[in-house]
């Protein structure tokens, strides 16, 4: 409790450079200090409370960054994209509400089970799916923001109902796995797109079905050939890549540096030889 009264106290402080130190001092003992930071949260001090939260925010995250160092460098080609895609959202979002959200997910996916279980083709299953996720809940393409960073975060994508090709098609797999559906993602290049039961779909446009000519079409714009090697389904491993590579190159353009090199370092542990 004395140590918690100094605490506050020195948060009050009138000088900026010795709230500046006890702050850094406080970071520097990690996640052991967080319990005992969130009782100060219960404070009716804005300005105290405001450091306190800045102080956690950079914790929580320091140790989100040291975990995704690890977890991409033991990320097998068939790892889990969903944890994957948790533990990115956490290293720049440390606050968001990952339980509430994952409980959303798990009710969704039981919807689109019931759902699902009176079609008989799988053409129709999939039509169950694109309706569900792109008209019941609204999920679409967010072509007017396209390079924000919000559209690769899962806890973003499921809140704002939007999100990029890539983004947008993982969340269809992770909820069809849900439902007992097989969702694949396709990563074609210049724009990732999913399929099911050897359907293409494009989630980014509303989950429109595609024929072999589409894709080629696709394909096309970027100035290359048809090869099968594009419409072979990509590992969780490529995926994750290719989910670190959009926001490096979001960093990149934003004149983000640190950010930058973080998503590099995360890359180049994931990159690395079979």
């Amino acid at each position: 409790m004395f140590q918690k009264e100094a605490i506050v106290r020195l948060l009050r402080d009138n000088d900026p450079a010795t709230v500046t130190l006890l702050k850094e001092q406080l970071i520097e003992t990690g996640s052991e200090s967080i319990p005992a930071l969130r009782d100060l949260l219960a404070l009716d001090d804005a300005a105290v409370t405001e450091h306190v939260r800045e102080v956690l925010e950079k914790i929580q995250t320091d140790d989100a960054h040291s975990e995704m160092l690890i977890f991409a460098h033991l990320f097998p080609d068939r790892g889990d994209i969903e944890a994957a895609w948790w533990l990115l959202t956490r290293c720049f979002e440390p606050d968001a509400p990952i339980p509430k959200l994952r409980r959303k997910l798990d009710a969704w996916g039981r919807r689109l089970r019931m759902l699902v279980g009176r079609a008989d083709s799988h053409r129709e299953r999939l039509q169950v799916l694109t309706t569900f996720l792109a008209e019941d809940l609204g999920f679409r393409g967010n072509a007017e923001e396209y390079y924000e960073p919000k559209n690769s975060l899962l806890n973003d994508v499921i809140e704002t109902r939007l999100g990029i090709p890539i983004s947008l098609a993982v969340l269809y797999i992770i909820i069809g796995r849900r439902a007992n559906m097989q969702i694949e993602g396709i990563n074609l290049p210049g724009h990732f797109i999913a399929r099911y039961e050897r359907i293409f779909f494009d989630p980014f446009h509303g989950g429109r079905i595609l024929s072999r000519p589409d894709c080629e079409a696709i394909l096309a714009r970027q100035r290359l050939k048809t090869h099968s090697r594009y419409f072979t389904p990509a590992s969780s491993r490529l995926v994750f890549m290719r989910m670190l590579a959009n926001l490096l190159f979001i960093f990149e353009r934003a004149g983000e540096k640190q950010k930058h090199a973080l998503v590099m370092s995360w890359l180049k542990a994931l990159d690395r030889p079979a």
